[in-house]
């Protein structure tokens, strides 16, 4: 038997594993199998014409859909701009785990909150706050401040696109170190979109508070 899913490309493939997600095409969410919403929607018959299903929330992310409120309200609230419990206390354990005392936070576009709630939650020393916006010509004037004052880390929440952009031209332009650098669930999928390499070595958490480290174009998580 096979099954038709979802790839992170938002087109459909051939998969000999079911999907652990299910979604609406035209909503553009997904959620939980036995999603109460889903289901009674799926009853009333107005649902099934638009289902898609995906291997996991990494990949639904990618293909730009997003958390559904009634069965994830934790990943959507993140989804919002707000970090769960477990997302936040894990990058501030990762931080912590690294002796750091000073840190330069990073975001982008919408992820005021989640910056704004590493910082309430750090104990060191916060020596700037950089935002940058998910597409600029060159990002050249946020990646010398983000790498200002030379901090023992960097924190960064925001969306993929901007991050992928951003962590090139610090490469490309800066000291900037990614095995210094922590994010947030979102932030990792920028691995899909830089050039292979450009993240090596960063680090971070899952909404679940599950750990995370990007490699030269592949996200490993625990257990390695």
């Amino acid at each position: 038997m096979t099954y038709t899913l979802i790839g992170p490309d938002g087109l459909p493939y051939v998969s000999p594993v079911a999907g652990t997600l299910g979604g609406h095409r035209g909503a553009r969410l997904y959620g939980r199998l036995d999603c109460p919403s889903a289901l009674r929607a799926i009853a009333r018959g107005g649902y099934i014409r638009h289902r898609v299903f995906f291997a996991d929330a990494e990949t639904a992310i990618a293909a730009r859909y997003r958390p559904c409120a009634t069965c994830l309200p934790d990943a959507y609230r993140s989804w919002l701009g707000k970090p769960t419990k477990p997302e936040m206390a894990k990058v501030v354990e990762l931080v912590r785990a690294q002796r750091a005392r000073t840190v330069v936070i990073g975001h982008g576009r919408g992820a005021e909150a989640v910056a704004e709630a590493f910082a309430e939650a750090w104990e060191g020393e916060v020596l700037a706050v950089v935002a940058w916006p998910e597409t600029a010509a060159s990002w050249l004037r946020q990646a010398r401040r983000f790498t200002l004052g030379e901090p023992d880390a960097w924190v960064v929440a925001g969306g993929a696109r901007g991050w992928a952009g951003m962590g090139e031209r610090l490469r490309r332009s800066t000291a900037w170190d990614p095995e210094r650098t922590y994010g947030f669930a979102e932030t990792a999928q920028a691995v899909s979109m830089a050039p292979a390499g450009t993240l090596e070595g960063m680090r971070g958490a899952d909404y679940d508070g599950n750990v995370w480290r990007i490699g030269r174009n592949v996200i490993y998580r625990e257990p390695w």
